[in-house]
């Protein structure tokens, strides 16, 4: 389904490269230009699939800049041909209603404008992925919570997520973030998975997330993601059982009071997008979200506010049914680009929900699945408990 689905996208990017050569070029240029895009997609699609097979022998630096070079390329394409679709239904839309003016020369120089469509392509995919994939904004929120004991009133959290270290995401950049977010005094950090995602990498990574559990308060929180599922699972929670960071693996954490932090594990039944029409599979995933939970709340006193951690942010539902006030998620890196974000690609995509007395914040992610982010950048999510 996967190569099926990319196999459409790119089919879809060179129509929309054939479109604006049609629209853009004169037409003794077209056949050249015809042919130029078809064999570079070719090749660059042929690039893709053979950086794909050879990333364990190429360095981070060189998947970085072929994986920036092929967004860049495909993406100007992409916007070049969105842009001059949209300006053919204008003028479609214009000429149904006012009568075509008389050829004139003059009209002819108009086509040089046509080299802005092109160059806005290449400006926006630049922008994405040089300046707004690096850009890590601050979002803020206070989430009112019944029976918060005096003590913790005000208690702050800060969320990271889908870090995918790697090419994309380097432990110098980890370091940074990790210092940015220590420095603002939260009293503790969550992680929702996804942040251990290169075998060269992850143990240094697990020592340097260590390194800072005790610049928070309360220490750091973590969960797994589908992606330490891929790394060897096995070798992270060894790891990770030798470091002060608490791991949750459908297990809790007393906080201080009546605060428990609760985490459950990447079920393997979940689906990549949304579940719904999966018929027995979905079955299963839900039967694994309750026992999940359910193990992890056993330690918990019925009465007490629970933080869940959970990488799938369809763990809400479950959530809501436990009266849990706040669930912090991630996965879906709320698509990357505004645009798809409305698309309704998950049950639960980007932002804050509520049901009932229960929060659901799902992250937008720090790392990236393919370099570039549009409207989408990467975030630090920051929680504020308050007295409901």
């Amino acid at each position: 389904m996967f190569l099926v689905t990319l196999s459409g996208i790119l089919a879809l990017i060179l129509a929309l490269a054939l479109v604006s050569v049609n629209f853009l070029c004169a037409e003794e240029r077209r056949a050249r230009l015809y042919k130029f895009f078809i064999g570079a997609d070719l090749l660059v699609v042929a690039g893709m699939i053979v950086t794909f097979a050879l990333r364990n022998f190429l360095s981070n630096h060189v998947v970085d800049f072929l994986g920036s070079f092929v967004t860049v390329f495909i993406l100007s394409q992409l916007i070049c041909g969105a842009l001059v679709v949209l300006a053919l239904i204008v003028r479609a839309i214009y000429r149904k209603f006012h009568k075509p003016a008389a050829f004139s020369p003059s009209r002819r120089r108009a086509l040089r404008w046509g080299l802005l469509y092109p160059l806005m392509g290449l400006a926006v995919s630049l922008y994405g992925n040089r300046i707004e994939r690096m850009k890590m904004v601050d979002r803020r929120f206070e989430i009112p919570v019944n029976k918060l004991p005096p003590e913790l009133q005000g208690l702050r959290i800060a969320q990271i997520s889908d870090i995918h270290l790697g090419a994309y995401f380097s432990l110098e950049r980890l370091e940074s973030l990790l210092q940015r977010i220590a420095d603002a005094q939260p009293d503790l950090l969550a992680i929702t998975g996804d942040i251990f995602d290169d075998n060269s990498m992850n143990d240094k990574a697990i020592r340097l997330v260590d390194s800072f559990t005790d610049k928070f308060k309360y220490g750091i929180y973590y969960c797994h993601g589908n992606h330490e599922h891929f790394r060897g699972i096995e070798r992270i929670e060894e790891r990770l059982a030798k470091t002060k960071i608490h791991a949750l693996i459908n297990g809790s954490a007393q906080v201080a009071s009546n605060l428990y932090v609760a985490g459950v594990d990447y079920p393997p039944a979940a689906p990549i997008m949304k579940s719904g029409g999966r018929g027995d599979l979905d079955e299963k995933f839900f039967a694994q979200m309750k026992e999940y939970l359910d193990k992890a709340l056993e330690k918990v006193p019925y009465d007490a506010n629970v933080i869940l951690l959970a990488h799938h942010p369809e763990f809400f539902d479950a959530a809501v049914n436990k009266k849990i006030p706040l669930t912090l998620a991630g996965h879906t890196h709320a698509c990357q680009v505004w645009g798809l974000h409305l698309l309704g690609l998950f049950k639960y995509t980007y932002g804050m929900f509520q049901r009932e007395d229960s929060f659901l914040y799902v992250h937008s992610g720090c790392g990236s699945w393919f370099p570039f982010r549009l409207g989408l950048p990467p975030e630090i999510a920051w929680f504020t408990l308050r007295t409901s």
